[in-house]
């Protein structure tokens, strides 16, 4: 999977609250299939569904301990998001710094206006 395809998937499976919940949930530590179906009311097929799609998007892997299976969150999808995300930051920050140093310059021009130094 390209670097697109899988920030996609991270996005696509991040963009249901459901899925949100049960990254919520493991971020506190491995859970089963059973566990992690306890806090929604829905079947339990239907978490199986979320689960398979976190973990074509890497957000989750399926351990073998016995009979149970636990899922884990894996760190590496979500920390590529918040890289993409990052670079966009920047660019705002950058963008609202330029806003703030116009408005200082217009306010010091126009008499009767406060500047920000000004209490």
């Amino acid at each position: 999977m390209s670097a697109t395809q899988s920030l996609d998937a991270t996005f696509a499976a991040l963009a249901d609250p459901t899925r949100r919940a049960i990254l919520a949930r493991l971020a506190s530590g491995e859970a089963s299939v059973m566990e992690l179906n306890e806090p929604f009311a829905m079947s339990q097929p239907a978490i199986s569904k979320h689960l398979k799609v976190l973990e074509r998007a890497g957000l989750i892997s399926r351990g073998k301990d016995g009979q149970r299976r636990p899922c884990r969150i894996e760190a590496r999808p979500l920390a590529d998001a918040n890289e993409w995300l990052e670079r966009y930051r920047q660019l705002w920050e950058a963008n609202f710094q330029r806003l703030d140093a116009l408005l200082e310059v217009l306010k010091q021009e126009a008499p009767g206006v406060p500047s920000q130094g000004d209490a």
